[in-house]
């Protein structure tokens, strides 16, 4: 079976990813126990893939390289590259650390990893550049798979994922509540929401081939959603993706971290234009459950070819029912196009869905069941 098919989540063997992430902008994931000999993630890559590559061009290559990001990451590297010593995988490593510019202690501290990673049989591989500014996490991951040599690829930022811990504890529970949740389903159809990737950046493992088939990480710098973009070609190229439903990973959350430069609007707008290309060129006609200002938003946000195909909002407000219709004042056309607005029991389905998940106490999600539908089929989220 050809690696490129395999490496995102289907079933085969190989090494699990590691649990550890220091980001180019100095974010940094914990460590967490990883998996033993036994764990079921050692089941997820081809290993019948791995023979013949590794007898094309050697015996002795690397199977694993960890590629490391580090952008002024003093206050947990320490922590993180105690967890590459600690890993249980018996396979062969190489630690392929880039250094983006840090002004602070962050390649002290990896010269001294250095040293204690190689007693133990891992290959450290430690670049970077001085300029005057980072270049950005795209930048620095793909510096950082460029002097590695691994078949496999494990994103120490860092599509087999797995579930996470957050740190603080009580940062983001939503999101983190959405992360380990998702069903396998899931993990394909809630990729238009808001929360980003449904296999979260930190927890990836994929192999160099695959990598390199979909294109490499965008470079365009702070406020790039490098991560998200590279998920979404891994899709367009037909990739599948794959959770293991264990704690692998402690996701630490903190303000300096390269994801809150990313804009709402910049986020929105991949998302609207990858929900366009994925779904709605496929429809004729749906509906947008919320007549809010999510649901607006969405509809303005929309081609004016869309906009025609939205044959209703749907709600649950009396308010916004009893209105009667939404007139989208900002046309061009004359007279301004006037949507309906329905109940939601009296819409019909296919439905792009903009209220948020998780915040209604489960009544939101009540309703939707009511309904009978199939997500991915009848309904996205889009919220």
């Amino acid at each position: 079976m050809d690696l490129t098919e395999t490496s995102f989540g289907e079933p085969g063997r190989l090494p699990p990813p590691l649990q550890e992430d220091i980001c180019a902008d100095g974010s940094g994931l914990a460590k967490c126990k990883h998996p033993t000999a036994s764990s079921p993630l050692l089941d997820m890559l081809p290993m019948q893939s791995v023979a013949p590559l590794s007898r094309a061009i050697g015996e002795n290559r690397i199977q694993v390289s960890v590629i490391l990001p580090v952008y002024n990451a003093e206050c947990w590297l320490d922590e993180c590259l105690k967890s590459v010593l600690e890993q249980d995988f018996q396979g062969s490593i190489e630690l392929s650390v880039f250094n983006d510019a840090s002004t602070d202690n962050s390649i002290n501290i990896i010269e001294k990893w250095k040293i204690l990673l190689e007693e133990v049989g891992i290959q450290v591989l430690i670049g970077g550049h001085h300029s005057s500014q980072p270049r950005g996490v795209g930048f620095a991951k793909n510096r950082a798979v460029d002097q590695s040599s691994g078949i496999y690829l494990c994103f120490l930022d860092s599509i087999i994922g797995c579930q996470v811990r957050r740190e603080p504890a009580e940062a983001t529970e939503r999101y983190t509540r959405w992360i380990n949740n998702l069903t396998n389903e899931q993990l394909t159809t809630q990729i238009f929401t808001s929360h980003g990737p449904t296999v979260i950046m930190p927890t990836w493992f994929c192999s160099r081939e695959w990598f390199c088939h979909v294109g490499r990480m965008d470079e365009g710098g702070k406020g790039t959603p490098e991560d998200l973009l590279f998920f979404y070609e891994h899709i367009r190229k037909g990739g599948g993706v794959f959770r293991v439903d264990q704690c692998l990973l402690l996701y630490r959350y903190h303000p300096q971290a390269a994801t809150h430069s990313v804009l709402e609007g910049t986020i929105w707008t991949y998302r609207a234009l990858f929900l366009d290309e994925r779904v709605l060129r496929y429809w004729t006609s749906f509906t947008i459950w919320n007549a809010g200002k999510q649901g607006r938003k969405l509809f303005r946000s929309l081609s004016p070819t869309n906009q025609k195909k939205v044959v209703a909002f749907c709600d649950v407000d009396k308010n916004k029912i009893e209105k009667g219709f939404y007139t989208y004042e900002e046309s061009k056309e004359n007279p301004k196009p006037r949507i309906p607005i329905l109940h939601f029991r009296d819409a019909s389905p296919p439905f792009i869905i903009c209220v948020k998940l998780d915040l209604t106490g489960g009544q939101f999600e009540e309703n939707l069941n009511l309904l009978k539908l199939k997500e991915g089929v009848d309904y996205y989220h889009f919220n």
